[in-house]
């Protein structure tokens, strides 16, 4: 007990491995409950029991083993993975169950092994019971064969494979065990009952009492089909229908026996192939030559002996069988013959599809043999041609037979049409197309009139035959000639006929179930190429039988068509009847007024008829009455014309009505006026009698006639009409000979028309209608190519007219008649090809089997030579295609290159008939595909290429040829033979079943050696999955190694993934249309249903009808808002209740989750079209949901977290296309998201982003693009800090492209949103980002460091603290990073190829958690960072800025800047009314206490009305652009309005020259833009630009960074190429070039000419850019020089110069001599000696600005050039005087410096005083430039250095301020803005970030003195500044202007505030502060904490 006490506590699983068998029992007996209990088959819990399933049915306690083997089958019954334990289990259930003495573990051991079965495992149990036969143990055989019976009983033979059984059943019956051989008995009986007498042949050899035994039982069985009454799990339908029909009683099961009849087995399945060819006597092929008939009959009794075998092993039999050819058609024993053609027959039975090699070869001589009289060699002939028959297609031997056809000996005639009729009996409707049919009834009809009455006979049953198969209709048009008498012995024959395996032919029995199938496709389109093509085919067989009403109505129209001739009398008699009498009589007056009268008379008669009553051929008979067609009087003519029109329009038009008027039709085409109304006429005819007939007559007459002009206007009618009426039923052949003589006639009017036509005809024959002209003129054909090549790409036109038909029901069979009379589909028959058997001679092919390969190349020579002078060949090649075969495995490579060049060439040749020879020459090219040279095979498979476009795939894939070559362990071979596969196979609709046979191969190739050959098997197998099914293909793996076959499953579960969507099936309905008529239908209205189209000829009834209930499902919403279900959701996920959407691929089990909650949420039909399989469907469906997403936001967001799902599934798909549109929808979502304020939850998020960031490291950029855009957008409706995670995870990945984009994209973060953003701290985060840096990957190396930069930019050194230990070199390389790239600003980082990326809306959003407001107020900021990020990626060369590193408690100007809670929604764009906003304002005079916090409200309007309408011209639509352009120009164009952009200047110019940018960018390389588009956007910009150019006040506030970037901008603009393809793209330059003229004109000429300068510096340091940029530079620096006389007054000669020096610093005269280009040099000297020749030596006293005067190259530059000027002398003395007086200065200033600078760092340290000395200071260091500091700084802090410095700077700027002040105009009052103040007066400093507070103090003065109050220092004159390098208004700093405004406001509120003793100081400039900005008290309050920090 105490044992049992310990086992009793043990776990389920532990239990049942015990060793004591109590406690196995009891853990049995414990796991059946539990299996019983689990109710989802796919729980963790059964994983455990894997393992021990084996040990429950092998245990060795009996009693155990019973309770193990019931657990085992609860385990099989209900778990997912069971199937896995197959194969042990059923072995252990064979070895240790079938033995034990009691029946119960016996039983339990049967249904095991049957469960299995049912599982989808038939193939592995099978598999082990048959092992199981060759047990010594009795019992285990008896057992194994019992349980293979029930099996097969059970579950049928589909199920369970018949022929490894059959084959054992031999074996068991000599079996020494009496009850084996009773079982095997019984398991005969059973096969038998299956099978029926397929099952005879395998066991003919067995004793014979055995067989009369099995004979008797067979007997006894009933007749009836046995059915399967166990299904398996997938068969769960049919499992279904059969418990329905059990239900339903006996009758109705009957009825549908053909429904579940399984098609027959045959026999030769079941049989073992016999190898012969080892077999053969030694001296065969000698004896076979023997003179000795008798020796020759010893060989072939032997051969006859071998092939008497059922089924023959493959082989090469070339050699047997040309041995058995030669003697059936040389040798003279008739005798031998016959037993020759006795082998033969049996290798084609034999051997079957793999005899069609042969076939070719054999059929001609068996043909020509038919002459023999004697019926036993006539009968041995018959069977032979008849076995070669079921070897190959009708197609292959199609020319053979039709060669004999005109034999002049009856014999061979008549035995050739009787072997068609046996042939056609074996065929179907499909197998007969038109192009085959219609060769062979033209000879039949030949035969019907053979003067031998046996030939006749054979005829009658061929076309009987040939009827009965294809139906009456397809026949008939053939028929049109035959009497009725003929006609009638045809159907006769017809009649007759009994089809090989249908009873009753096509009898009407027989309709009734298809038509009732039909309807499934219509309902279950998901596989278009299946079932309605199934449904399709058989209607058309009973169609013929019946539809008698169709065949009434085609007798009408013959009898229409062969109307007999009226005598002139009965016409008039008819006429008279109808016609008024006047008419009649005045029909051929004298007078042409009367008869023009009675032409009147005579159309109002035919208007008011009635068809039934109109005598046609009577009415044109009295037209053509004298003077008839020579009628003079061309109204009267005209009318006539018409009148024949109408009667062909209204009447019952027959062809012998048309035959009285067309000669007088064609006469009158080429007459001035009245060849239109003749034309309409015969198009009237045309559709009446068809235009094929029409057409044909027409042309005829019309080149019987010498006139050029009708002949001419004839073909023009022709070529339209043949777009009218479409190409159907042409005869091509016909209209070629009329062409080519046309084409050779001397009227030039005439070749035109030709051409023009055969323009037409190559619309709808395509290129090989140029063949039939190879032989012209090499003029006339570059002519006939010229027009060929503009119809080039066009499609041919829906046809709008066509032949009358007989009712709309019809239009059907119409379409089916139209495809039988087409001529267009048979262009290549038509070609005139020769028969080139004669010229391959026995010397040729002799030659090329040579022993010496230059006779063997000779041979080869000759055989091309002969091809190359036929161009097309006949199928018949003589003895060619062995000797060819030959060469091609020739040891001599060279030789096989000319063999596959040769087969190429026969390809090209020989056209479709190529078929035939598929099997023995093609098949041996994909041989040559194994050589090891790379050139011969890349040779060979250009070559297969070529024979496939002839031949199509089905030929190459029949048989067993294809897997035969796969089986080759031949990599190359196997490598390239996959590779065409995978090539094909895809572009196939259906492929023969005989595919399958490669699929053991494919796998094989799936664990090859090579890795090539791997690849290639895994790139092909979604191929083969499209064709043959994943369950086909998942079977197959049954016969694999367990190891192979669970890695090959895995492979085939990845190839089920991205299997593609096989190609839709040629729909039949729409072949009375041309084939461009199905393009309309690709293009449905949105959302309409397409599914009917697939199809096809099913029906038109039901077509519309699903057509209209599909219609119906798609009209409601297809997102379904359920409240509360996505919280449902949720909390389900939470509680585990579902599965949580985490994956690394996705699983059957999610994606059924999926679609199960989705069920709830969309409209079925769209549901429907997201899981289908076919890509397609899903592009679709995403175009729906785009569509509807708008109008249905609501529904959208409630079922968001299951559309992100979908999505992510989508990632995991290979098809690119799906992709795209997918992330084409998700870019729409998140921006509806966004402007609907809604943030994902975490549920959603994690739900979607992990996978999104998987495409981040796609291949392909396109992808990487739009996923990066939507990664931004993303930070729109979900936290940054959130977001940043995410990407941390993704840059673990493997995959390196995923790594560096989800780096860049953690800089991004890090540069828009700050330190913040780092999740879970900074210092985690930049740990991992930094262990990057030593990457092997070099673009993830570079993402890492850029992103440690943007850390770096956002918190300065402290990274370094961050980041933690670097190793040496990756510490380097960060810090080189640091030095080379720092110095840019923050957003350089950003990566280059994403220039438009837009930046988040609001950068703080995690730390106000505020939803994210529309972007159009930052759209101008944001462009333009882009724009100079570009500018600076060009330029990484220049010195930049040091970056502004951000100290504690700073204020964070880029909050303020990006947030939008304190402005409204702007809407996209508004069209302000300016005339009222631009109102004068009248304004109260100020005074200097009274300051209103207000005092920006009164020009608020018009300020932020241009703002708004400034950043909307930087737009990135073009119309945006356009409509702010107009309303800016429309002020630049009123002299009173025009100074409200006073102040706006450089914001206006920002804005153009980014738009200018993003067109050269962004517009012009977009092909979707018109280019009038761009050029209306162009000429916008250049007006608005010219207007504000002429007025030089506002011109000249452009400051010079801005003048730079413009003329930058329209220099580029200039040089574009692309805009001279534009149209009026030289008036566009000249505009441009004008512009640039007047910008130097009118703009400020300092900041012009520095510009200038600048950008020359810029682009000789550019290598990328273009020469012509700089040339053009210095042609405006040149046009600059000529204007200094007149602007040397105005221009600040130290800016200059300083950037002169700065220039020469960069080029110094050494390097710029060593420019290609003296023309800078020369340009830089001419503008030097230029100021000098002006200023004279006084130029010298305007190097103040420059650092170290002396050291620079410009000073010594100019003293050289004053030297030489005439002032030299004064000039010297006074700079003597100078130096001598600045000598002395220095010594006083050396002796006190001491104690002055002491003096004045006491006055700094003081708080009272610090001002005062920093002040004096400054102007000490002014004073003293060259002064040393650094002895009273070394000793002092950091900070204090650091406060000195900035205090320096603050004073420079605020001086400078002053100085501007000073010399600026007078600007008026209403043109001022306080938030956006011209931002010419904004200074940068070279360092970046500390000389803005100065801007800002400047500014502050300005308002101040605006508003009437005084500053406190008094004003003083800008001094020279040498310490500091003046500011230049760079154009980025306009894009600051917000931030300066809440500087400005705090500045002058604050001073404000300290003058008037009223409250706390910094407490009220607050209150205005925040007044003033009218932001939100919680903002403010902000703003307030972060302001006190800033004033402290």
């Amino acid at each position: 007990m105490g044992d049992d006490s310990e086992w009793m506590k043990l776990p389920i699983d532990q239990k049942c491995e015990h060793k004591i068998w109590k406690a196995r029992l009891n853990g049995y007996e414990e796991a059946l409950k539990l299996f019983q209990k689990i109710e989802d088959e796919k729980s963790p819990e059964w994983g455990k029991y894997l393992g021990l399933i084996k040990k429950f049915v092998t245990d060795s306690n009996a009693v155990a083993q019973l309770k193990g083997l019931e657990a085992a089958l609860a385990f099989i019954e209900n778990a997912h993975v069971a199937g896995k334990t197959t194969g042990e289990v059923v072995s252990g259930v064979v070895g240790k169950v079938f033995n034990q003495p009691k029946a119960r573990a016996k039983e339990l051991g049967t249904d095991i092994c049957l469960m299995y079965i049912e599982i989808e495992k038939a193939e592995v149990v099978q598999d082990e019971l048959i092992k199981g036969l060759d047990n010594k143990n009795p019992k285990i055989v008896v057992a194994c064969i019992e349980t293979l019976r029930k099996a097969l009983c059970e579950f049928g033979s589909k199920i369970i494979t018949l022929k490894p059984v059959v084959k054992v059943l031999p074996k068991l019956f000599e079996s020494r065990e009496k009850a084996i051989r009773d079982e095997a008995k019984l398991l005969a009986v059973e096969i038998y009952r299956w099978i029926r007498d397929a099952l005879r042949a395998p066991l003919q050899n067995i004793n014979s009492v055995q067989l009369k035994e099995l004979e008797e039982e067979w007997v006894k069985l009933p007749t009836a089909a046995p059915k399967q009454t166990r299904f398996l799990r997938s068969q769960q339908d049919l499992k279904a229908k059969f418990e329905q029909q059990q239900a339903a009683g006996g009758d109705e099961a009957d009825d549908n026996d053909d429904e579940v009849e399984a098609a027959p087995v045959d026999p030769y399945e079941l049989l073992e192939a016999v190898e012969i060819l080892s077999k053969l006597p030694k001296d065969f092929y000698e004896k076979i030559e023997e003179k000795k008939w008798q020796e020759r009959k010893e060989a072939l009794e032997a051969v006859e002996a071998l092939t008497r075998n059922p089924k023959l092993e493959s082989g090469d039999y070339g050699d047997l069988v040309r041995a058995l050819k030669k003697v059936i058609g040389k040798d003279a024993n008739v005798m031998l013959v016959a037993m020759a053609t006795k082998c033969l027959a049996g290798l084609a039975t034999g051997l079957r599809k793999k005899f069609g090699t042969y076939a070719g070869h054999v059929v001609p001589t068996i043909l020509e043999k038919f002459k023999e009289k004697k019926p036993q060699v006539v009968q041995a002939l018959q069977e032979a041609i008849d076995a070669v028959f079921l070897t190959t297609t009708l197609q292959n031997i199609s020319e053979d037979v039709l060669s004999v056809m005109d034999n002049k000996n009856p014999s061979i005639k008549q035995q050739a049409s009787l072997f068609l009729a046996r042939s056609f009996r074996h065929c179907t409707p499909s197998m007969l197309p038109k192009s085959v049919l219609k060769p062979f009834c033209a000879a039949f009809l030949k035969q019907v009139n053979d003067s031998a009455p046996e030939v006749r006979d054979a005829a009658f049953e061929a076309l009987g035959t040939a009827m009965k198969v294809v139906g009456e209709k397809a026949v008939n048009p053939f028929l049109a000639d035959v009497d009725k008498l003929k006609l009638d012995k045809i159907k006769e024959c017809a009649d007759k006929v009994e089809l090989v395996g249908k009873k009753g032919g096509g009898g009407g029995e027989k309709k009734e179930k298809p038509a009732a199938k039909a309807p499934p496709p219509v309902e279950a389109p998901a596989k278009p190429s299946g079932p309605p093509k199934k449904a399709a085919g058989p209607p058309k067989k009973g169609k013929p039988a019946s539809a008698p009403s169709t065949k009434s109505k085609k007798a009408s129209d013959t009898k229409e068509i062969v109307e007999t001739e009226l005598s002139p009398d009965v016409c008039e008699e008819k006429a008279a009847a109808v016609l008024p009498a006047s008419c009649m009589q005045l029909l051929d007056s004298g007078n042409w007024k009367e008869r023009l009268a009675s032409m009147e008379e005579f159309q109002r008669a035919v208007e008011q008829m009635d068809k039934s009553e109109m005598p046609c051929q009577a009415l044109v008979k009295m037209l053509a009455k004298k003077p008839g067609w020579k009628e003079t009087n061309f109204q009267v003519m005209q009318m006539k014309l018409h009148i024949v029109g109408l009667i062909a329009q209204k009447g019952s038009f027959s062809k012998t009505s048309a035959l009285v008027v067309l000669d007088g039709l064609v006469d009158k085409t080429g007459d001035v006026k009245c060849g239109s109304n003749a034309k309409e006429a015969l198009t009237a005819i045309g559709e009446a009698c068809s235009l094929p007939w029409t057409a044909e007559q027409v042309v005829s007459m019309a080149f019987t006639q010498k006139n050029p002009k009708n002949q001419a206007e004839t073909l023009n009618w022709l070529a339209n009409a043949m777009k009218e009426f479409g190409f159907a039923g042409i005869n091509v052949k016909a209209f070629i000979n009329n062409v080519k003589t046309a084409l050779g006639a001397t009227n030039p009017a005439v070749r035109t028309s030709a051409i023009t036509l055969l323009g037409v005809m190559y619309l709808y024959m395509g290129a090989p209608l140029r063949m039939f002209f190879e032989d012209e003129k090499p003029a006339l054909l570059s002519q006939i190519d010229a027009e060929f090549e503009k119809m080039q790409g066009q499609s041919p036109p829906a046809p709008i007219r066509g032949t009358k038909k007989a009712g709309a029901e019809e239009e059907g069979d119409a379409a089916e008649e139209e495809e039988v009379d087409g001529g267009a589909g048979d262009i290549m028959d038509l070609l005139p090809r020769a028969n080139i058997s004669d010229k391959i001679t026995s010397d040729m092919v002799s030659k090329i089997s040579d022993k010496n390969w230059k006779i063997r190349k000779e041979g080869l020579d000759e055989v091309a030579a002969v091809i190359s002078e036929a161009k097309f060949i006949q199928a018949n090649i003589g003895e060619l295609p062995m000797a060819l075969k030959g060469r091609l495995n020739d040891s001599n490579k060279l030789l096989v290159q000319q063999a596959i060049n040769i087969l190429q060439q026969i390809a090209t040749a020989m056209g479709p008939s190529l078929k035939q020879h598929v099997k023995n020459l093609g098949i041996p090219v994909i041989t040559v595909l194994g050589d090891s040279k790379p050139n011969v095979r890349a040779a060979a498979l250009s070559t297969l290429n070529a024979w496939v476009e002839q031949t199509g795939m089905k030929e190459w894939l029949e048989g067993e040829d294809l897997s035969e070559e796969l089986k080759k362990e031949n990599p190359f071979l196997r490598q390239e033979m996959l590779g065409w596969l995978a090539e094909k196979l895809p572009t196939l609709h259906t492929v023969p079943a005989d595919l399958m046979l490669c699929v053991p191969h494919l796998y094989a190739c799936l664990e090859d050696r090579s890795g090539d050959v791997r690849k290639k098997a895994q790139d092909v197998l979604p191929t083969f999955m499209m064709h043959l099914g994943y369950e086909k293909m998942s079977k197959a793996t049954g016969k694999l190694k367990p190891a192979s076959k669970d890695q090959v499953v895995g492979m085939l579960e990845k190839a089920r993934a991205v299997m593609p969507a096989k190609p839709a099936a040629p729909a039949k309905a729409a072949v009375s249309k041309p084939p461009t008529s199905s393009a309309p239908a690709a293009k449905p209205a949105s959302g309409s249903c397409t599914f009917p189209l697939t199809t096809g000829v099913v029906g038109k009834k039901p077509q519309v009808k699903a057509g209209a209930k599909d219609e119906e499902d798609k009209s409601g919403p297809i997102f379904i808002h359920v409240p509360n279900s996505k919280e449902q959701r949720i909390k389900e996920e939470k509680t585990l209740k579902i599965l949580k959407w985490n994956f690394n691929t996705p699983r059957d089990e999610y994606v059924e989750q999926l679609k199960t909650q989705m069920s709830t949420c969309l409209a079925k039909w769209l549901q429907d079209e997201l899981f289908h399989f076919d890509f397609q469907r899903h592009v679709k469906a995403i175009g729906a949901m785009i569509e509807r997403m708008e109008a249905e936001c609501e529904a959208v967001i409630g079922c968001l977290d299951l559309i992100l799902k979908w999505f992510t599934l989508r990632f995991f798909d290979t098809n690119t296309s799906v992709l795209m549109k997918a992330l084409e929808f998700l870019k729409l979502l998140f921006t509806m998201l966004s402007r609907k304020n809604y943030q994902l939850n975490d549920y959603e998020a994690s739900s979607f982003i992990p996978y999104l960031i998987l495409k981040v490291g796609e291949s392909k950029d396109v992808v990487r693009k739009d996923v990066r855009a939507i990664l931004t957008m993303l930070c729109k409706v979900y936290a940054a800090s959130k977001v940043f995670p995410f990407l941390m995870e993704g840059t673990k990945s493997k995959n390196s492209k995923q790594r560096s984009e989800c780096l860049e994209e953690l800089g991004c973060l890090i540069e828009n949103f700050g330190m913040n953003v780092c999740q879970p701290t900074p210092a985690k985060a930049l740990k991992e980002i930094a262990i990057h840096i030593g990457d092997r990957d070099t673009t993830v190396r570079n993402a890492s460091l850029n992103t440690v930069l943007a850390a770096y930019n956002a918190c300065g050194d402290q990274v370094f603290k961050l980041i933690g230990n670097l190793s040496e070199k990756e510490m380097s390389m960060l810090e080189e990073r640091i030095k080379r790239s720092a110095k840019k600003m923050p957003a350089a980082s950003a990566k280059q190829e994403r220039p438009q990326r837009e930046h988040p809306t609001n950068p703080n959003a995690t730390f106000l958690r505020k939803p994210a407001q529309e972007e159009v107020p930052n759209k101008l900021r944001i462009m333009y960072r882009t724009y100079r990020i570009q500018a600076r990626a060009q330029h990484a060369h220049l010195e930049q800025p040091a970056p502004s590193i951000p100290k504690e408690f700073q204020l964070d100007l880029d909050v303020f800047e990006n947030n939008h809670t304190c402005a409204s929604d702007i809407p996209d764009l508004v069209q302000h009314k300016l005339e009222e906003v631009l109102e004068p304002v009248m304004i109260p005079e100020r005074k200097m206490s009274s300051v209103s916090p207000h005092f920006d409200d009164i020009h608020n309007s018009t300020a932020s009305t241009i703002n708004f309408v400034i950043s909307q011209v930087a737009s990135g639509d073009i119309n945006t652009s356009i409509q702010a352009l107009a309303q800016i120009d429309e002020v630049l164009r009123q002299a009173d309005k025009a100074e409200a952009m006073s102040g706006h200047i450089d914001q206006f110019l920002i804005a153009t020259f980014m738009q200018l940018r993003l067109i050269y960018s962004t517009h012009m390389a977009d092909d979707r833009l018109d280019n009038k588009d761009i050029f209306k956007l162009y000429s916008c910009i250049i007006g608005n630009m010219l207007s504000l150019f002429s007025m030089e006040s506002l011109a000249r506030e452009a400051s010079m960074g801005v003048l730079k970037d413009l003329m930058h901008g329209l220099i580029t603009l200039m040089l574009d190429s692309r805009v001279e393809d534009i149209e009026d793209g030289q008036q566009l330059i000249r505009s441009v070039n004008l512009l640039v003229v007047r910008v130097l004109e009118k703009s400020d000429q300092s900041n012009i000419l520095s510009a200038l300068l600048v950008l020359l510096q810029d682009s000789l340091i550019s290598t990328a850019g273009s020469p012509m940029f700089s040339e053009l530079v210095m042609k405006c620096l040149w046009r600059m020089i000529r204007f200094l006389p007149q602007t040397i007054n105005s221009i600040n000669l130290d800016r200059i110069l300083l950037d002169v020096h700065n220039f020469m610093k960069v080029f110094p005269k050494e390097k710029l001599k060593q420019l290609k280009s003296d023309v800078p040099h020369r340009t830089l000297k001419t503008l030097l000696h230029t100021l000098c020749r002006l200023t004279g030596a006084k130029i010298l006293e305007h190097m103040s600005m420059i650092e170290n005067r002396n050291e620079s190259e410009l000073e010594a530059h100019l003293r050289r050039v004053v030297k030489h000027s005439a002032n030299l002398s004064g000039l010297k003395s006074d700079k003597s005087t100078e130096k001598g007086a600045l000598r002395s200065d220095d010594k006083v200033i050396k002796a006190k410096v001491s104690d002055i600078l002491s003096e004045i760092f006491k006055k700094i340290g003081s708080k009272e005083n610090t001002k005062e000395g920093l002040t004096e200071l400054y102007e000490y260091k002014q004073k003293y430039s060259d002064a040393d500091l650094e002895p009273f700084l070394r000793n002092t802090s950091q900070f204090f250095q650091s406060y000195v410095e900035r205090g320096l700077r603050m004073i420079e700027s605020e001086r400078e301020g002053k100085g501007r002040i000073q010399t600026s105009t007078v600007i008026p009052q209403h043109s001022t803005d306080s938030y956006l103040p011209s931002s010419s007066a904004v200074p940068i400093s070279s360092n970046g970030e500390d000389l803005n507070a100065a801007a800002y103090y400047e500014r502050l003065k300005i308002l101040r003195q605006r508003r009437g109050l005084e500053n406190s220092t008094p004003e003083e004159d800008r001094p020279p500044f040498s310490s500091l390098r003046p500011s230049v208004a760079s154009s980025t700093d306009m894009l600051h202007s917000k931030l300066s405004q809440l500087k400005e406001s705090r500045e002058h509120f604050q001073s404000t505030s300290w003058d008037s003793n009223s409250g706390h100081p910094k407490c009220n400039s607050v209150i205005c502060w925040h007044t003033a900005t009218r932001l939100s008290v919680p903002t403010t309050l902000l703003y307030v904490f972060l302001l006190y920090f800033l004033i402290k």
